[in-house]
């Protein structure tokens, strides 16, 4: 019985492999920060074998609230992901499973490899409305790509999505993989209406680095890229540095910046209502929006979030407050579950990859139902 993760996206230390029955490993933090909760590891060998595996460290993680109510996912295949029995117990996170493969793959949610990534941004590519920019490089020399779609032109409106500033995270890319899916290939009016009247900047995952190397929540110098919006710096955030720098040559109407959440079992919106010039156009376009996506689909609900920052007090290193600030824009953070949502819950999947791209597709049901709203004053 072997243990491994060393490959796109892998994390784990395994302690000691010596017993089935309990299996000891530790989640690696991310280099050069305290953060960890991503893990991702191959189990093989122990076809037909009750496997315990108990996570030591989880306590000391990033969000330990986060393993209340939560379940692993595995995979044989990589392909189809499903919940496995998994427990949460004097600061020690066990997961227990009997393999029918000799070859069994585990994970915090479903990897989504930079492989798949180049895969997607090929895809997108084959559109004619598509062209690939390349802002810059990450410190460890990886791109950062940027699909710009459609051509700028007099009254478009320009919008920006970008997903997986916290590389763990990794709903937000299959959520942009649906998004992008339905904007670019559907003949739906909603859809072709977006193509028409605005030009879209993607950055399908700002934090390439922290994505291959396994990190949570950083990239590869340890620093939080949702925390570097006031003073980005090539040395430690290259990636937000060259993505804001293409933002203030487009100065964007819409900005949508799709990430998860450890804790809350449920997809959420939080907005910028504590910058210093927030406004009542906005505070419509947010609640709008909001109400929008409610009717969209069910998997979206406004009862439960982070709560609203007072006026004033919003915390400006932060992505979406400082979008909205700079630009004078709506701009918001798309919040979905490790977990599962509380009213929609499958026993199965939890909340998957499916779901987070059906999610992204259902974006694009709410930007056109406030369409008319969006832009500045």
């Amino acid at each position: 019985m072997r243990i491994s993760s060393a490959f796109d996206g892998g994390n784990i230390v395994c302690l000691n492999d010596s017993h089935l029955s309990d299996i000891q490993l530790e989640i690696r933090p991310d280099n050069n920060s305290h953060y960890f909760q991503w893990f991702y590891y191959r189990l093989v060998g122990a076809k037909g074998e009750a496997c315990t595996m108990n996570i030591l460290n989880a306590a000391k993680s990033g969000y330990p609230g986060g393993w209340e109510g939560y379940r692993a996912v595995a995979s044989y295949d990589r392909q189809h992901w499903f919940r496995v029995a998994t427990r949460y117990l004097n600061g020690v996170l066990t997961i227990s499973h009997t393999p029918e493969s000799d070859s069994v793959y585990y994970a915090y949610f479903a990897p989504y490899s930079m492989e798949r990534h180049a895969d997607l941004v090929a895809k997108t590519l084959e559109h004619p409305l598509a062209e690939l920019i390349v802002l810059g490089q990450t410190l460890d020399g990886q791109n950062i790509d940027l699909i710009r779609i459609g051509e700028p032109g007099a009254g478009k409106k320009v919008c920006w999505i970008i997903a997986r500033q916290h590389p763990g995270e990794t709903m937000a890319q299959w959520c942009m993989e649906g998004f992008l899916d339905r904007l670019l290939y559907s003949e739906d009016q909603e859809a072709m209406r977006l193509r028409d009247e605005a030009v879209f900047y993607v950055v399908p995952n700002m934090n390439p680095d922290g994505s291959r190397r396994g990190h949570l929540r950083t990239n590869a110098a340890g620093t939080d890229l949702n925390r570097e919006w006031q003073e980005p710096s090539l040395d430690k955030s290259p990636e937000v540095y060259h993505v804001l720098q293409k933002m203030k040559d487009t100065r964007p109407d819409f900005c949508l910046d799709m990430h998860g959440d450890e804790v809350i079992p449920n997809n959420f919106i939080a907005g910028a209502e504590g910058i210093p010039d927030w406004t009542n156009r906005l505070a419509d376009q947010l609640e709008s929006f909001k109400d929008a996506f409610k009717a969209a689909t069910p998997e979206f609900q406004t009862e439960e979030g982070y709560p609203v920052d007072a006026p004033g007090q919003a915390n400006m290193k932060v992505g979406a407050n400082a979008m909205a600030q700079y630009f004078d824009c709506l701009a918001m953070t798309l919040e979905m579950p490790f977990k599962d949502t509380r009213e929609t819950a499958d026993e199965i999947e939890g909340w998957s990859p499916k779901r987070s791209a059906q999610l992204g597709q259902d974006v694009i049901t709410a930007m056109a139902a406030v369409w008319d709203k969006l832009g500045k004053a």
